[in-house]
């Protein structure tokens, strides 16, 4: 007899950890057009609070063991482990409001800023979550 799990039903869709409203995609693509490929890193706190942050890739070192939530706009989303441990429950939304933007972030300077929506998932979410992984793409 065959112990594993089967897989969800295809009409079940697999849930993101993380969206972006209209106005981040706009904004990532006017950021990707300026700086080439993104990639964002889910501040912790310290200098710029708990923004997301944007950078070029290359600008930025993904750490071995810091979670890929998904991606946003073509570009890859991560955050520490510890800061997973504590949002695994809870879908990410990315937006854009006015203001200053992170002083590392590419957005800084356009009187726009990202910020992080998120609401918790709902139990019949939980199996259908996309997966994670750790370190950078590649």
């Amino acid at each position: 007899m065959d112990t594993q799990t089967a897989p969800p039903p295809a009409t079940e869709a697999t849930i993101p950890r993380v969206l972006a409203t209209e106005a981040a995609l706009a904004l990532i693509e006017t950021l990707r057009a300026q700086h080439g490929p993104l990639l964002f890193h889910q501040s912790g706190g310290c200098c710029d609070g708990s923004s997301p942050m944007c950078y070029a890739q290359g600008d930025y070192i993904v750490g071995d063991r810091d979670v890929r939530m998904g991606e946003i706009g073509g570009a890859p989303f991560y955050m520490s482990p510890s800061q997973f441990a504590y949002w695994q429950h809870t879908q990410l939304i990315i937006d854009v409001v006015p203001g200053r933007g992170g002083m590392f972030s590419l957005e800084n300077g356009r009187d726009v800023r990202f910020l992080t929506r998120s609401r918790l998932f709902a139990d019949d979410e939980l199996d259908r979550l996309a997966p994670t992984r750790e370190g950078a793409d590649g």
